[in-house]
């Protein structure tokens, strides 16, 4: 899945931030929400969250047991104020002293694992798309060949539709490439006349509050620079730095995929991604540049509560362990694979996995991997995907239907879409994947607030931030529940999404057209700490090994 373009643009991209730059009138501003939508209720709140406060009123006087969530993702700032004392250590491990002394294969593998990195701690954290990668690989043998080779039939098959989805990659990265330089080139300008207005040196930044200070001015200019800016933080949370810096960050995802660097992966870890030989590899480094979409994961599951810093996690007693094999473009099979295996082998009983793609070369691999975690009662919890598409018609990888046929649902796999604040018609996230068969559950991912790399917040959109607040649950209830098995934690978060009968809402992908909500997804609901930890309180616990 492309993390940037919804984790910060949301479905809005290549709609609302392509308007005509010779605007004269501000847009209406987005109602502000509080940063803690997510965790209130709707009955007292108004707000569609999981009825967290009310969890907790449940759970008081009760004792929890700290649970090890690990988190699949870009990596995690480990000196956040909000993390530092939950990130998980590794026992057996002595820090820094450049020995395996867990007799692992990894080196100093304290808080957890980079699948990315490479010697002289460096990262691999800029890569193209999958079907880019699986074309240029495949291209030599395949390209103007009308017709299958005799016994490459099936990788013939396979030739075409990487084909297929790489045409459809590029061509529209291309255009948006197109489209979006020149606005680049809009935002650096406007920022400079901004600037100017409110007396601010060049090294300054400015945030949407300082914009209200420029008032009504009979310079064009000035007013269209401000309609820009003012549409741009109206989806967009931090100041005009961040803004340019992430949107520069985004031309160059798109660029990769127009003239990729298809030697990165060799250069930096050295491993061959497409062979499975159990050979140890990566770094363990966990801070990098393109840790912000990890840190917010991380946030949202366990930030320390109570503390007066940041936000609250969802879940009050667990260590978070970080596992780095996402980049700023498609994770590798054979990551996915060895993350998931990390996590289960060092103690994690919940995962949350905030990624995927359109293409998986070897997905044996990784259902191997999940069948893994589902033999050691290990839940996996991931993001449904942001293309507004139907995941029943056409998946997202990866998922629970393994290609051999030996399972379509996972017990101990949750799949979860993307829901808003309000009850309404606005209640899917536009930019959510669905299906009443694929996805299991929704959850608060619009305008979601966690915190970020280098003691910042970020607000943003997407089922990367749904998965890590079920996920969040999920540990939650297993804290204060430790003997229930990863298929009964999967059965009282589904069981804690009442559905929402009768709200029809915009089918996501599309304009206007309308649906119940309740044909989005397996239960039909959004998720429910109170409903969970109460579900929970009467089952009798099967967890295997406790």
């Amino acid at each position: 899945m492309n993390i940037f373009r919804n984790y910060l643009f949301g479905a809005t991209l290549t709609g609302a931030l392509l308007f005509n730059l010779n605007v004269s009138a501000q847009t209406a501003p987005v109602a502000d929400l509080p940063k803690n939508w997510h965790q209130l209720d709707l009955k007292a709140d108004g707000y569609y969250g999981i009825s967290l406060n009310n969890a907790y009123n449940f759970l008081k006087g009760k004792k929890s047991k700290t649970v090890v969530v690990a988190t699949i993702d870009s990596g995690i700032d480990t000196t956040q104020n909000d993390l530092k004392s939950i990130l998980w250590v590794n026992p057996k491990e002595v820090p820094n002293n450049g020995k395996d002394d867990d007799h692992d294969g990894l080196v100093d593998d304290v808080h957890g694992w980079d699948f990315l990195g490479g010697p002289g701690g460096k990262v691999d954290y800029t890569e193209t798309t999958e079907e880019v990668r699986e074309y240029n690989r495949l291209k030599p043998k395949y390209d103007g060949v009308s017709a299958a080779p005799e016994g490459n039939e099936k990788e013939y098959a396979y030739w075409l539709k990487v084909k297929a989805q790489h045409d459809e990659t590029v061509n529209k990265s291309s255009s948006e490439l197109q489209q979006l330089s020149p606005m680049m080139n809009a935002l650096m300008a406007t920022s400079g006349y901004i600037k100017k207005e409110l007396k601010l040196n060049s090294t300054q930044t400015f945030t949407k509050a300082d914009l209200e200070k420029i008032q009504a001015t009979t310079n064009d200019t000035i007013a269209q620079s401000k309609a820009v800016w003012s549409q741009m933080f109206n989806n967009i949370d931090g100041d005009n730095s961040k803004v340019i810096k992430d949107f520069s960050d985004y031309l160059k995802k798109l660029n990769n995929d127009v003239s990729p660097d298809l030697n990165v992966r060799k250069s930096i870890v050295g491993d061959n991604p497409d062979v499975q030989d159990g050979k140890p590899y990566g770094n363990n480094v966990l801070t990098n540049p393109d840790a912000s979409h990890g840190t917010g994961v991380a946030g949202l599951i366990g930030a320390v509560r109570g503390n007066g810093y940041g936000i609250d996690g969802v879940a009050d007693n667990v260590r978070i362990m970080s596992i780095k094999a996402v980049p700023d473009g498609d994770e590798y099979d054979k990551d996915i694979a060895n993350a998931i295996r990390f996590a289960v082998d060092h103690g994690a009983k919940v995962v949350n996995m905030s990624f995927g793609k359109k293409i998986s070369p070897h997905k044996d691999w990784v259902d191997a991997a999940f069948k893994y975690a589902a033999d050691h009662d290990v839940l996996l919890v991931q993001a449904s995907g942001n293309d507004g598409q139907n995941v029943d018609e056409k998946p997202e990888y990866p998922n629970d239907t393994f290609a051999n046929g030996s399972q379509t649902d996972g017990d101990n796999v949750i799949s979860v879409g993307a829901s808003s604040a309000k009850v309404g018609e606005d209640l899917a996230a536009s930019f959510s994947n669905y299906g009443k068969k694929n996805v299991d559950v929704f959850a608060p991912g619009v305008k979601v607030t966690s915190i970020d790399l280098n003691a910042e917040f970020n607000t943003a959109d997407g089922t990367s931030f749904a998965s890590p607040i079920t996920a969040g649950i999920a540990a939650l209830v297993l804290e204060y529940y430790p003997n229930l098995s990863a298929k009964q934690l999967k059965q009282v978060i589904l069981q804690s999404a009442t559905p929402t009968t009768g709200v029809t809402v915009v089918k996501p992908g599309t304009k206007d057209e309308k649906v119940d909500f309740t044909t989005l997804s397996k239960t039909g609901g959004v998720v429910n700490a109170y409903n969970a930890v109460q579900i929970a309180s009467k089952l009798k616990g099967e967890r295997k090994g406790k």
